[in-house]
């Protein structure tokens, strides 16, 4: 890869990313001869908003020798990510940025910006911001009842209340089921609790033959598939709400889709 452009002073110029979640907005602010490299997550579809724009570019699984044979005058970090890794650029005297996570809608906004100011790209972030502002208010639900939903994953988990997901479920128009039930972010629903009481809409993060680990038994169980037949049910891709970024509009905007094509009865529960 070539040198990138000259920029003002203090502008980097060279910037590596290390996590999956910085990938996508730096893939989004930054022209690709500025980016060194990205996480070797960036450039899958399952887990990344940015796939398709993210081939081509190098990518790293943060070991600290191969970090630095990018030469990068920034390196951009999850405030987990790789810790010895991070130390030892630190101490070798890099710029390093740690990006604290984020699991709601000002949370994407101010991660957004904080890398955005890093990079010398402010402008460019607010324009991508007021997109992701505009979009929620066009789905922005009403006043009244809202319908029951729940995010339902392999081995039983549920997106709890706090949630990337509960937050994407309550912008779109629903109520989170497992907040009724006292489950944490990432905790389990069992299925017999499912079918017990289930919610108007059952959102999956992929088809069901997707999944051939045992992990997934609970979505091939009959019980469930029965279920999906008298409940409404959504696929809404892992990617899209995997992380706090400007790509959370489009899972708001597939879910409030799901919710208009519903009966008014659920509507109304």
């Amino acid at each position: 890869m070539g040198p990138a452009p000259a920029l003002a002073d203090g502008v980097p110029q060279r910037v590596v990313s290390l996590n999956m979640c910085s990938d996508q907005i730096v893939v989004d602010l930054l022209p690709r001869e500025r980016i060194r490299a990205v996480s070797h997550l960036a450039a899958d579809p399952s887990v990344s908003a940015v796939a398709d724009k993210a081939k081509g570019i190098p990518w790293t699984r943060g070991n600290a020798e191969e970090v630095l044979s990018f030469q990068p005058d920034l390196v951009i970090a999850g405030e987990y990510t790789t810790p010895a890794t991070v130390l030892l650029l630190e101490r070798l005297g890099l710029k390093v940025l740690k990006v604290p996570s984020a699991s709601d809608f000002d949370g994407a906004r101010a991660v957004t910006r904080l890398i955005a100011d890093a990079v010398g790209e402010r402008e460019k972030a607010e324009r991508l911001l007021a997109d992701f502002d505009r979009r929620l208010a066009a789905v922005a639900p009403g006043e009244g009842k809202r319908p029951k939903a729940v995010v339902y994953q392999v081995n039983n988990l549920a997106s709890g209340p706090g949630s990337v997901a509960d937050n994407v479920l309550r912008a779109a128009g629903f109520r989170n089921l497992t907040a009724e039930l006292n489950l944490g972010p990432g905790g389990q629903l069992p299925l017999e609790l499912l079918v017990a009481d289930p919610p108007d809409l059952i959102v999956l993060s992929g088809p069901v033959d997707e999944y051939r680990t045992v992990v997934a038994d609970n979505l091939r169980h009959p019980a469930l598939t029965a279920l999906m037949r008298t409940r409404k049910t959504t696929t809404l891709p892992w990617r899209l709400w995997l992380c706090a970024t400007p790509h959370l509009a489009e899972a708001v905007e597939r879910l409030a889709a799901a919710r208009a094509t519903m009966t008014p009865r659920a509507q109304l529960r």
